[in-house]
């Protein structure tokens, strides 16, 4: 079954906390976006962990460097999963991975600026990733023409265990579940509601409709 993540990219702990009281009995993982552990440092990632235990609390910490350390850093604060830039060197990427045996924990590929994800994401799983996941930033979005369809069809061809982050809304989540995402997530179309816990409610719904 596939889960639902939140992505939260406010950028205050008390704001944080107070979005995942409402999506937390429709969530699976609660994201802390990477503005907000660069505003709150990652004493946000314990408020969320104590607040939340029995779900899995995602530090987007987007390692570029020192896999070893900021993977460290992030479980030993709480979390569950951090992410490491899938363009990196691939040294990097097994630092990452072997922090998260050591703690027990999981290490996961962002794609953003990764120009041939496909092929990338085989070869971050190879090092030890848990899953990839195959993102379109803010950025990206906004461009003309882009499409969560691409994310959709590159995690179809990729073979590998992934979710897909960018532009995962109410008419786009069943696709991304219908092509094997081990992971839908979901930033906007939840804290860009008039009602968060009714939009994550829905997605959740979508997923297993």
């Amino acid at each position: 079954m596939a889960k639902l993540q939140v992505a939260i990219d406010l950028l205050s702990t008390e704001a944080a906390l107070a979005l995942a009281a409402q999506v937390a009995p429709y969530v699976d993982i609660i994201e802390l976006g990477t503005p907000l552990i660069k505003q709150e440092g990652l004493q946000v990632v314990t408020a969320m962990k104590a607040a939340h235990p029995d779900k899995l609390v995602f530090a987007d910490m987007k390692t570029a460097d020192t896999g070893a350390l900021e993977a460290e850093m992030a479980f030993k604060a709480g979390a569950d999963l951090v992410t490491v830039m899938g363009t990196v060197d691939d040294a990097t990427v097994k630092g990452a991975v072997e922090a998260g045996k050591k703690y027990g924990k999981k290490v996961v590929v962002d794609t953003i600026g990764v120009k041939n994800r496909v092929q990338r994401a085989k070869e971050v799983i190879a090092l030890g990733a848990s899953f990839v996941e195959l993102h379109a930033g803010l950025d990206e979005q906004a461009l003309p023409g882009y499409s969560v369809q691409t994310l959709i069809n590159e995690g179809k061809e990729a073979g590998v265990a992934f979710s897909i982050a960018g532009g995962v809304n109410i008419h786009t989540i069943k696709g991304v579940v219908e092509a094997g995402a081990e992971v839908a997530v979901a930033g906007g179309a939840i804290y860009g509601a008039e009602n968060p816990a009714e939009a994550a409610k829905a997605l959740k719904e979508a997923m297993t409709a």
